[in-house]
């Protein structure tokens, strides 16, 4: 029998709390293992609990996340962060997870994106919701001659949105750690999506990434 993931909630309202709890534990794998309504002891629990993830909240008394996350910064903990917040500035969101959170959430989409922030971060990936995902290409975009594209234009080869992000980014001839910059995700996470979208698109090569790009007019030129 697998092992439940167990997750520890931090947030200072109760109502929430309770939804979450509900909203999580109707899939048999994963368990609320506690929970914290200020920041003074969330990470000191976490790891009592032995829980494999954190959903905290950013406004929190006493302690907020951010300075949670920059303890959770100075040192190795067997767990991973997924915040959970009002807010989308993309300051804040940056220096988030610069500390080390793996994924970034807006309340108003967390009912329907939790379950794949978990699984993402239980692989080791970042993850955000699409209104915060969306908010980071456009700014950027803004910066870049980019053309927006549909992700339903690339279903026939099983292309995510980041991925599209990822290979538009790849044809204006971004580094990883550029890439990685932009859209606030590790380089490990970068060159995974690079070696998926070598695949699925059947190239083998970087050039082969810009040619489609052009081709299907990701960019302009």
């Amino acid at each position: 029998m697998n092992t439940k993931i167990r997750i520890h909630l931090a947030d200072d309202h109760q109502v929430l709390l309770d939804g979450l709890k509900t909203l999580i534990e109707t899939n048999p794998r994963y368990k609320i293992s506690g929970y914290s309504v200020n920041g003074l002891h969330v990470i000191e629990s976490a790891m009592k609990e032995k829980a494999n993830i954190i959903i905290m909240d950013i406004n929190m008394p006493e302690k907020d996340g951010i300075e949670v996350m920059k303890d959770y910064s100075l040192q190795k903990y067997p767990f991973k962060i997924i915040v959970l917040s009002s807010y989308d500035e993309l300051k804040l969101i940056k220096e988030i997870m610069r500390l080390g959170a793996k994924a970034y959430l807006t309340k108003q989409c967390a009912g329907e994106n939790i379950f794949e922030a978990i699984l993402a971060v239980k692989k080791g990936e970042e993850y955000f919701c699409e209104t915060v995902r969306a908010k980071i290409f456009d700014t950027f975009a803004k910066k870049n001659n980019i053309i927006a594209v549909s992700e339903n234009h690339f279903t026939d080869n099983n292309i995510s949105q980041r991925e599209i992000d990822i290979l538009k980014l790849i044809a204006l001839e971004y580094t990883t750690e550029e890439i990685s910059d932009e859209l606030f995700i590790s380089n490990h996470t970068v060159n995974s999506h690079r070696k998926r979208l070598l695949k699925k698109l059947n190239v083998k090569s970087s050039i082969g990434l810009v040619t489609y790009a052009i081709k299907h007019n990701l960019i302009t030129t």
